[in-house]
């Protein structure tokens, strides 16, 4: 069996692939989201809905795509990491509840849960070193 322990001296490293990785596509998954501006986040915040919060659907629609938007760039320099993943895992969390409540399949839904989890797990793991917050 091959033994991989030595990587464990380079799991800064790891943490600076998984977070440039999933930064980055963040900013892009959200900058749609982030400048389509009122109508896009208007219908963004429908998704609240699902967990029983039905008033400023603008306004909510705003705070996923910031924190899409804003926390892959937080999450990409490490700058606040804990925060921004705490919203972004928040934003899964609605997101993964919005399409259980319309029925939608796995491989449609999966996409939320799974970033869910990466983001709470990243809660708990923090930036590494090689970041801005320097944990």
């Amino acid at each position: 069996m091959v033994k991989l322990h030595f990587l464990g001296a380079y799991r800064n490293f790891g943490l600076l692939i998984v977070r440039l990785g999933i930064g980055l596509s963040f900013v892009l998954h959200g900058s749609p989201k982030m400048f389509g501006g009122p109508p896009v986040w208007k219908d963004i915040g429908t998704a609240m809905r699902t967990v029983g919060i039905d008033f400023a659907p603008t306004f909510w629609g705003f705070m996923a795509a910031f924190a899409e938007f804003g926390g892959g760039i937080m999450v990409l320099l490490g700058f606040y990491f804990r925060p921004a993943v705490l919203l972004m895992a928040i934003t899964m969390a609605v997101a993964l509840n919005m399409h259980l409540s319309k029925g939608d399949p796995f491989s449609v839904y999966s996409h939320a849960m799974e970033l869910g989890i990466v983001f709470v797990s990243l809660l708990f793991v923090g930036p590494g070193r090689f970041s801005i917050d320097g944990e």
